[in-house]
């Protein structure tokens, strides 16, 4: 829109927008107090579109109150001095960068973090304006997100089924399978690879039950009327393209009632998609590992992207219009390490250690005031020729031997200790043994490895 009027009202000014309501001027726009209405025509998903935006004058933000609020002469900041500059610093960000809430993120280039199920890591950064003693700041840290990988859907489709060779899946998916791509799918945006340079995107909302070599729709002809046609003798008539999974299903695109079909193997899913949907255990796991860096390497990763994106000394049009110079150096504050704490163990000779580093050593070591367990339980859902009987006494001997020699005995054998299978039988399991079993201290879990059931404990 500056662009296009930029004869007509906004000359050289570098206004900036906050991608809702709010646009923000150094200098008045030459168009009075009145409201002058625009038409913006923008390219759309598969076709462009035309924007009516009106805008008006409404107030000047004075930064002079922001000033004397900083100085201590004022009792309150004035928020709208603080949402300008916020808005001002964050414009060339929005539009170099794919925003989420206050955060910025970019495809990721030399570095790859997959998660399974068609998603991966993007690392970005988190921006905003905050006023502090004498002075206003700005916030930035990094941060991470997940994404939809920019893919095939075919490739999609086999990472959230673990369908490991495609090529193998020579039969039409499962109900259950079927089921599951549609959760993952549904409400992605896709892009189509059988039109030429014209990649028109879509929204998905349903997957078809049927193949693309069965689910038919009805076929405008030119005499008017209609015929039913499969997807499959479509594409091969239209596109002269032989579909080499017809026996897959199909994206519903669009409008539901528009019966819009496309075959799995012309679609890609369109870069830049965030995944709001709940990240698996294996998937968060996978994540926090990618994202955790010591307090230098996050230091220096701040630092570089403040440096990037023209912040500092750079060519960043709009700070430069309204005047905003950002300081090359991170705030410095002086900050003292307090002593780490004094550990009383227990036991005859009540040894006292100072930990070092965060780290202490409990090995033939009691604990100060430790608890006397005696009654106590263990569910093991690891599969019984994975974790024999006779493994599963042994631990817990060796259990309360270790338990015993820490100070915190665990008395007598277990009152319960049984094998149980998945997810949905954790919540019942443990409702049983509560109420069963009065007093219970203690409800040793035995898994597998990662698996839902670690989550559901976690809940309960």
């Amino acid at each position: 829109m500056v662009r296009h009027f930029k004869m007509q009202i906004f000359g050289d000014r570098q206004p900036g927008y906050d991608g809702k309501r709010n646009m923000y001027t150094a200098h008045p726009l030459p168009i009075g107090r009145d409201r002058v209405d625009m038409e913006v025509t923008l390219p759309g998903e598969g076709k462009d579109q035309t924007f009516k935006v009106s805008i008006q004058w409404v107030s000047v933000v004075s930064l002079q109150l922001l000033l004397e609020a900083l100085a201590g002469h004022l009792n309150e900041v004035p928020e709208d001095s603080v949402q300008a500059l916020d808005v001002i610093t964050r414009h060339l960000p929005s539009m170099r960068y794919t925003p989420v809430g206050r955060s910025f993120f970019s495809p990721p280039e030399g570095y790859y973090h997959p998660l399974g199920g068609g998603r991966e890591v993007w690392f970005g950064f988190h921006q905003s304006v905050r006023p502090a003693m004498w002075n206003m700041m700005l916030n930035i840290d990094v941060s991470a997100t997940a994404f939809y990988r920019a893919q095939p859907i075919i490739e999609f489709m086999c990472e959230v089924l673990d369908i490991q060779n495609i090529n193998e899946q020579t039969k039409p998916l499962t109900d259950s399978q079927r089921v599951k791509f549609t959760k993952e799918i549904r409400g992605l945006k896709v892009e189509v690879t059988h039109c030429g340079q014209m990649k028109r995107k879509y929204r998905v909302c349903n997957v078809t039950r049927r193949p693309a070599s069965h689910q038919t729709f009805p076929l405008q002809l030119e005499n008017g009327q209609a015929m039913e046609c499969t997807v499959a003798q479509y594409f091969k008539q239209k596109y002269s393209l032989q579909l080499k999974y017809p026996h897959l299903p199909c994206l519903q695109v669009g409008q539901e009632q528009k019966h819009t079909y496309l075959p799995l193997e012309v679609c890609n899913i369109v870069a830049g998609q965030r995944c709001i949907k709940k990240l698996t255990d294996n998937q968060t796991s996978t994540m926090i590992k990618a994202t955790a860096r010591s307090a230098p390497d996050r230091q220096e990763e701040i630092s570089r992207l403040v440096k990037s994106n023209s912040m500092v000394g750079g060519p960043d049009p709009y700070l430069k219009e309204f005047g905003i110079v950002v300081h090359n150096e991170m705030t410095e504050l002086t900050g003292r390490v307090l002593p780490a704490p004094m550990l009383q163990y227990g036991g005859r000779n009540k040894t006292v250690a100072t930990p070092n580093q965060g780290v202490w050593d409990m090995r033939g070591k009691q604990f100060y005031a430790g608890i006397e367990i005696k009654v106590w339980a263990v569910a093991c859902f690891a599969p019984q020729k994975q974790c024999r009987e006779d493994l599963l006494k042994s631990f817990t001997d060796q259990l309360r031997k270790i338990s015993k020699d820490a100070g915190m005995p665990i008395q007598g054998q277990p009152c319960f200790c049984k094998y149980a299978q998945g997810a949905d039988s954790v919540e019942p399991m443990f409702k049983h043994l509560k109420l069963t079993y009065v007093g219970l201290q203690l409800i040793v879990v035995i898994l597998p490895g990662k698996t839902p059931v670690y989550g559901m404990e976690k809940r309960l």
